[in-house]
């Protein structure tokens, strides 16, 4: 299952979630009063430098006369598209300039280089999916309605075409954003009023005649009108808007469905709170790490966890608000998730692959899988670890028996040594009294001879005084 409450997957209760929610209410002012002419150049300067890359882009195509200069009008255009969609479009219509009261820069008034008119995209993007982020059911982004991307969704036989389905949403993917706010599967099922379907379909098809009149009809009509060539330039055009389908596709799956980027139910945004839901946007998405080239070519939406924090402060200014969210993180103990683009776009695929299988075919279960977690992980955490428990403490009496037993087979060994030891000593001690005996006999034996050799000298010492005196 997804997350159903995020204080307590967080392992956070109510005072510090409301603790939180003050801490980033905090950042949010800290920028909005500090929000200037430093701001206003930086997105003055990028729209002017990514007219000037369209500009150029479409002048090299137009007198491209070799595969090179094709290759390098379609690359520059194919950037400039990427920028106006991202830098620009994307967070234009977030409101993120509106404070600059600039006619030309306002969410009202903007209208992007997409099929998808604006306000519909304003709809889908800024309302359904900021507001109900991640949460099955209500954002219509878990997926794009053609992708199973959390075991909440029921595994269908047609899943098993993700693969081809996932492709085919890349290479189109500024049209399957075209038709996300339209929800025209709803509308045939009875669940959405045909007349509001039908105008939306009616302002869709005004958009995209435009958007393709304008890429596969009139620049290519141009071109050949000054002597180039029709094919060369529509084939160029298609070029530059597959790239700009791709590098958005890849970018927002790598924000939206890595591991870590998680899900929730319905029942988590009952009466839901600031505080818990600055935390659900905190826990449902996932940056990308790599600098600041990065960050410009993804309109800074390598920090999404900063961005569905605050969807309409000046995109330039997230670098610096991540490093504060990012503290702010550490000291809750609330995961930040982040990784290169490679890494985590690898992981969006991973989960898209797999779960294009049944569930009865996948290891993990529902509540602790990589790419759907929900609080109920750490229950079975809990008993993991209570089994753990369990077995290190037999192994721990185990160990103390086998202990007990090395040290009464020592001490018995011990006091056969000390026995030994104690016969050996009186052995020795008898050893030493038998040898201090004999060598007490033979020094009385020596006495007695040196006593009797005495006599004897004596006596011949008598003879010879009396013979020298005359005496016979």
């Amino acid at each position: 299952m997804a997350i159903t409450d995020v204080g307590e997957y967080a392992h956070l209760d109510d005072a510090d979630i409301e603790q939180l929610a003050r801490e980033l209410d905090s950042i949010r002012a800290e920028v909005e009063s500090s929000r200037g002419e430093r701001d206003a150049r930086y997105i003055r300067g990028v729209i002017r430098a990514q007219r000037v890359l369209e500009a150029a882009g479409r002048l090299t195509i137009l007198g491209s006369k070799s595969r090179w200069f094709w290759a390098a009008g379609a690359g520059m255009l194919g950037v400039a598209k990427i920028i106006e969609n991202m830098e620009l479009g994307h967070n234009v219509m977030h409101g993120q300039w509106d404070w600059m009261n600039d006619p030309e820069i306002h969410s009202t008034t903007w209208e992007w280089d997409m099929a998808c008119p604006g306000a519909h995209w304003k709809h889908s993007h800024n309302f359904l999916h900021h507001k109900y982020t991640n949460v099955v059911g209500m954002d219509l982004d878990v997926g794009y309605g053609v992708l199973r991307v959390t075991r909440d969704e029921q595994w269908e036989a047609k899943r098993s075409a993700q693969f081809l389905n996932n492709l085919f949403l890349g290479l189109t993917f500024e049209w399957g954003i075209a038709l996300h706010d339209i929800e025209l599967a709803e509308a045939i099922a009875g669940n959405k009023p045909w007349p509001q379907t039908r105008k939306q379909l009616r302002e869709l098809g005004v958009k995209a005649a435009r958007q393709l009149g304008k890429d596969f009809v009139l620049y290519p009509a141009v071109s050949k009108a000054v002597g180039g060539s029709f094919g060369r330039t529509l084939s160029a055009n298609l070029t530059a808007n597959i790239v700009r389908n791709i590098w958005t596709y890849v970018v927002i799956f790598c924000g939206h469905f890595p591991d870590g980027a998680e899900k929730f139910t319905t029942e988590s945004i009952v009466d839901e709170t600031p505080g818990e839901w600055y935390l659900r946007q905190m826990l449902g998405s996932a940056n990308i790490s790599g600098g600041r080239a990065m960050d410009f070519m993804t309109g800074n939406l390598s920090y999404q966890i900063e961005h569905h924090m605050f969807p309409d402060l000046p995109s330039n200014r997230l670098a610096e608000i991540s490093v504060k969210v990012r503290a702010i993180c550490e000291k809750y103990d609330i995961p930040y998730t982040e990784g290169p683009l490679l890494r985590q776009y690898y992981l969006s695929q991973r989960t898209i692959a797999k779960l294009s299988l049944p569930d009865r075919w996948l290891r993990a279960t529902a509540d602790d899988a990589p790419e759907t977690a929900s609080e109920l992980r750490f229950a079975a955490i809990r008993e993991r670890l209570v089994v753990a428990q369990e077995n290190a403490q037999d192994r721990f009496v185990l160990a103390q028996e086998n202990a007990h037993d090395r040290l009464v087979h020592a001490q018995e060994a011990a006091q056969d040594r000390l026995a030994h030891a104690r016969e050996a000593a009186h052995a020795a001690q008898l050893e030493v009294e038998r040898v201090g005996l004999r060598t007490a006999i033979a020094e009385a034996a020596r006495h007695k001879v040196e006593e009797k050799r005495a006599r004897s000298e004596a006596k011949r010492a008598g003879r010879r005084r009396r013979r020298s005196s005359g005496v016979a």
